[in-house]
C-alpha cells in the first residue's frame, strides 16, 4: 500500500527482493504486500527494528505518519 506498496512493487519488477518484517501484534491491522520475497515475524517493534537493520544496506525515508518519523529517528 502507498509509497512503500509502490517501491516494493518497482524492486520486483526490476528482478530484486523484496523482505518484509512484521510484529505479531499488527498482524492482523497491516496489509502485508503479497509479492515479498521473503517475510518475517518478531515479536515486538523493537525487533522489528533490530532486524531491519541487520538485513540492510541502508534506509530511505519516505513521507509517512508518527510510525515512520519514529522509526527514521
Amino acid at each position: 500500500m502507498g509509497l512503500m506498496g509502490a517501491v516494493a512493487d518497482a524492486v520486483l519488477e526490476q528482478g530484486g527482493q523484496v523482505i518484509g518484517v512484521l510484529p505479531h501484534f499488527l498482524q492482523n491491522r497491516e496489509i502485508a504486500h503479497k509479492g515479498q520475497t521473503e517475510f518475517i515475524m518478531v515479536d515486538s517493534m523493537h525487533g522489528r527494528k533490530a532486524k531491519m537493520a541487520e538485513l540492510a544496506d541502508g534506509f530511505i525515508a519516505l513521507p509517512g505518519g508518527p510510525g515512520m518519523m519514529e522509526e527514521y529517528f
